[in-house]
């Protein structure tokens, strides 16, 4: 349809000029106006041009309209891509193709390599930071929306020409991993968790929430907590060795879960390496050079504080509407602010509202005063103090996954700076976010070079929380880390598993064992990232496991199904793919073949828009759409059989190209597109 779109743009500016360009303002217009996929019932494209024409030339949209068709269809000829424009009395206008040769070349293009690719990046470099869940625990069910939209959306800017750099930070420095040391080292947590239960799971199910319960009976504890958090920021002490031995247990779980999911990273970024690299020194004295913060001599609250003014009152360029405009508003949650006297959460006199400390008044700096330096790395802000080695567990799929290392030897210099930031993080963080944002804008000077991709938080329904255990009341099961009221991921993706096993095992009783793990996996998985990413990003999501299987409505489910479906069809004709040469394209005359045409047509276009507006759900509507589109010429159009070598030819050219254009969307989005169901 790209093409189809261009050859309109084209013709129609130039005759704005020809016919409208006397008029002052004519001739801008001409750059300015839009062309885009019409509405059902008002041909295949619509333009807005005779609306921008009209305060210049003092006509109504819909006498400009009929002017401009005219000249439009006056200078066509008999083998482009239109057929004519039509006026609509509101004073669109509407273009109707020329479906023979439009057919042609985008189920020629469906086949290639390149299909759904745009020059959306024209090669820059945008790097994205997701996940980043504190390795103390395993990964839950509210921690999969942010792997899951980070991944989709890492896939989708690649697909549109820029190049990608994933990160995981892996916050091992924190009190939450705090407190897991301090379960094992003074409450006498063994360290090898019980038959059953992985590591990560037993960290988070038993050691941590434990060991936060027992702060609230042991006030000596505390101490202990504060003592174990300093150490583990000094790599020469054996707290920050044994810390280093439990989080990296726990992010090998953590790992496994994501690559289970498809979801795979360049690099680890590790807390404790950010915070011993010297990088927040190097990035504070730039902060007083430029005078972005100031130290506190009111003799208020924040006395001896250094702070950023007014920091909950800027905002960022609308905050995740930035430079690759986010598809959602961010939630803004005021931050939480860190005082003087070692962080007794003090606030300025004046107005505690617009001030953030970074530096508190014993020199101990606040959380925000890591994420800084990090996000200034990210840009290429600073100079890189860490040396790369390779993990050391291979990853899966194509990309290679590096980790930070502070320590000499055997190392290499990698950069995965990029030149724009996208950082995955819940709308709770906002505030803090926008502070780091304004910050990088004004580092780089570009307001676009930060941006914080918001979402909202994943509930769990009645049933499915009463499947996995948790009680609800009837409500939704909101997730809590710290009181251990959260379903792992690896809970849900293994009932789902067993769930769609079962059911592939009654659908085809004597399909082999290891054919049904492959289905149900590609089937599981799928299910689990289109219920993360089908909804807006401002959305708090409801997942429910049985509606989330369904082979109707809006699930991978029903997409997948179409899919084998699809793959049946070529099978059972029982003969090699029709070449498109063999191909009678005036043959396809029905409106549920051209609707699944134009729908196939229309990758490009979804694949451009959802990056661009960094929204999943764009294109995930795009796979279903897909999806309705085919059911419906299934149901519509007879394939096999007909008696009519010429159709049948060109109607099982045209299940391959859905098969291949839903395979190729799907894979966007990180989702398998299987032959059986």
């Amino acid at each position: 349809m790209r093409l189809f779109l261009d050859e309109i743009q084209q013709r129609l500016r130039d005759v704005i000029r020809d016919v409208c360009g006397s008029y002052d303002g004519a001739n801008a217009v001409a750059d300015e106006f839009s062309v885009s996929i019409a509405k059902p019932g008002f041909g295949d494209a619509s333009s807005n041009a005779a609306f921008l024409l009209a305060r210049h030339m003092k006509k109504s949209p819909g006498q400009i309209a009929l002017l401009l068709c005219d000249a439009y269809n006056q200078s066509l000829g008999d083998t482009g891509l239109v057929v004519r424009a039509v006026p609509h009395t509101s004073g669109y206008l509407n273009f109707e193709a020329r479906w023979v040769l439009l057919s042609d070349i985008i189920l020629r293009d469906s086949h290639l390599d390149t299909f759904g690719m745009s020059d959306l990046g024209r090669g820059r470099t945008v790097t994205i930071e997701h996940t980043s869940v504190n390795p103390n625990k395993a990964l839950h069910i509210g921690h999969v929306r942010n792997i899951i939209v980070g991944d989709t959306i890492s896939r989708m800017l690649a697909k549109s020409g820029y190049g990608v750099n994933v990160l995981n930070y892996v916050d091992d420095s924190g009190l939450q991993v705090a407190d897991v040391i301090v379960g094992f080292r003074h409450l006498g947590f063994s360290q090898e968790p019980p038959a059953g239960k992985s590591f990560a799971q037993y960290c988070g199910d038993d050691v941590y929430v434990k060991t936060t319960r027992k702060y609230e009976s042991d006030s000596d504890l505390e101490q202990v907590r504060r003592d174990t958090l300093k150490e583990i920021e000094d790599a020469s002490t054996e707290t920050a060795a044994f810390a280093d031995h439990i989080t990296r247990r726990v992010l090998a779980d953590q790992l496994e879960t994501c690559w289970q999911l498809s979801v795979y990273y360049d690099c680890l970024n590790f807390e404790s390496h950010i915070i011993r690299s010297g990088l927040w020194g190097k990035t504070f004295e730039k902060l007083k050079d430029m005078k972005l913060v100031e130290l506190d001599s009111s003799g208020g609250k924040n006395n001896g504080c250094w702070v950023i003014r007014g920091a909950h009152s800027e905002h960022t360029a609308n905050d995740a509407k930035q430079g690759l405009h986010a598809d959602t508003e961010s939630v803004t949650v005021p931050a939480a602010t860190d005082g003087g006297g070692g962080g007794n959460n003090d606030v300025r006199d004046h107005d505690e509202n617009l001030d953030k400390v970074i530096v508190r008044s014993n020199g101990t700096a606040t959380y925000i005063a890591k994420d800084i330096p990090y996000a200034a790395w990210k840009l290429g802000l600073l100079d890189d103090p860490f040396g790369y080695i390779l993990y050391e567990k291979k990853q899966p799929g194509r990309r290679t996954l590096w980790q930070t290392t502070l320590e000499a030897g055997d190392c290499k210099s990698m950069n995965f700076a990029g030149e724009r930031v996208i950082t995955v993080i819940d709308s709770r963080q906002s505030g803090l976010q926008r502070i780091v944002a304004n910050l990088m804008q004004r580092f780089k000077s570009d307001e676009s070079a930060y941006v914080h991709l918001a979402y909202e938080s994943v509930t769990l329904s009645p049933d499915t929380a009463k499947m996995l255990g948790m009680e609800t009341h009837g409500k939704q099961a909101q997730m809590s880390g710290r009181h251990g009221l959260y379903v792992d991921a690896d809970s849900v993706c293994d009932m789902l598993f067993k769930k769609i096993a079962r059911e592939t095992k009654k659908r085809h009783p004597d399909m082999a064992d290891d054919e049904i793990c492959d289905i149900s996996r590609m089937i599981s998985v799928g299910t689990i990232r289109y219920e993360m990413i089908k909804q807006d990003l401002d959305k708090i999501i409801t997942f429910d496991l049985e509606r989330s299987l369904s082979l109707e409505g809006d699930t991978a489910s029903y997409i997948q199904y179409a899919c084998a479906r699809a793959s049946r069809i070529l099978e059972r004709a029982g003969r090699t793919v029709p070449s498109h040469d063999s191909v009678m394209f005036d043959l396809f005359t029905s409106e549920s073949e051209v609707a699944l045409i134009r729908q196939i047509g229309m990758f490009e276009t979804f694949v451009y828009d959802a990056a661009q507006n960094l929204s999943p759900k764009v294109l995930a509507r795009y796979c279903h759409d897909l999806a309705v589109c085919f059911n419906m010429f299934y149901e519509r159009n007879r394939v096999l059989g007909l008696g009519n070598t010429d159709l049948e030819t060109a109607r099982l050219y045209l299940v391959a190209s859905f098969r291949v254009a839903i395979a190729k969307s799907l894979d966007v989005l990180g989702i398998d597109a299987p032959d059986v169901m």
